[in-house]
């Protein structure tokens, strides 16, 4: 038990020290920035597995030491399915860094498994519904997604070249199934490469892939060929000649000059250029 304790105290300090400008200060800069907290919150933090959801955990658990206002926090798990070695991985990571972990079941992996179009986006959207569905009967107002700096500016460029649509992943959304609950993403200005850095500074190994479609990516590192491996690779190509490139891309979304767009939706409703020329 000593070592458990030890393990996750080892941890807690990285956050505090090494990864304090990388990880800390940006996770409490995107809270502030874009007002993801209010007091007598409670917040349901979404824990997959994998290293984004379980550093995000002990970011939320410093925060709870040094919160200037009173908010809970619930920390959750979505086992949709995962094999039982996946399972027992979490499990013990939880143990280890000292998460007090909510683990609930569900049958998603088999209900999409069968699925040929678009598998992973119904069963991202029905990971999302479970996660609202327990949160608000846990009394949480609130979710908290690990999504990242990383996934922000893919996720544009990705809206560009395979959707014809310039949108981005926001910092925080009203659910629309889930009356009166949220979803907020406070790693959104944290860069993945510091997640990287810090998981091997602290010699920690989660989940990378654990799906059953994708189940052996959990023990073989190498990534899923997908669009967003395209993306990413060619932000790494781009970044090679133009070193600001993906900070460009982040502030291209929050410059939008209407005045020389050719149309754009609002509240769903499509509107065009001519309007108002």
């Amino acid at each position: 038990m000593s070592g458990t304790f030890d393990k996750a105290k080892e941890v807690e300090r990285s956050i505090n020290k090494k990864f304090h400008k990388g990880i800390w200060s940006r996770f409490t800069a995107a809270i502030n920035d874009y007002e993801l907290i209010s007091e007598g919150d409670k917040i349901a933090v979404c824990i997959s597995g994998g290293k984004d959801s379980m550093l995000m955990a002990k970011l939320f658990q410093e925060l709870k030491r040094h919160n200037k206002f009173p908010f809970e926090v619930e920390y959750i798990v979505m086992d949709p399915g995962y094999s039982e070695p996946n399972r027992r991985q979490i499990e013990e990571n939880a143990k280890m860094l000292n998460v007090p972990v909510t683990i609930f079941e569900s049958n998603i992996f088999d209900s999409v498994f069968h699925i040929e179009k678009s598998p992973c986006y119904l069963c991202a959207r029905m990971r999302r519904g479970y996660l609202y569905n327990q949160a608000k009967n846990m009394g949480c107002n609130k979710i908290a997604l690990g999504h990242h700096y990383d996934d922000v500016i893919e996720t544009i460029l990705m809206g560009m070249l395979y959707g014809g649509q310039v949108q981005t992943m926001m910092p925080k959304l009203h659910s629309t199934n889930f009356e009166g609950m949220e979803l907020i993403r406070p790693m959104y200005l944290i860069r993945e490469d510091e997640i990287k850095r810090w998981r091997d500074y602290n010699g920690l190994t989660f989940l990378n892939c654990a799906c059953k479609f994708t189940e052996q990516c959990a023990v073989n590192p190498m990534e899923n060929l997908s669009k967003r491996v395209e993306i990413k690779n060619m932000i790494r190509e781009l970044k090679k000649t133009n070193p600001q490139v993906e900070s460009n891309i982040f502030k291209s979304v929050q410059n939008v000059n209407l005045d020389t767009v050719i149309g754009y939706k609002k509240d769903s409703v499509k509107h065009n250029f001519l309007e108002f020329y």
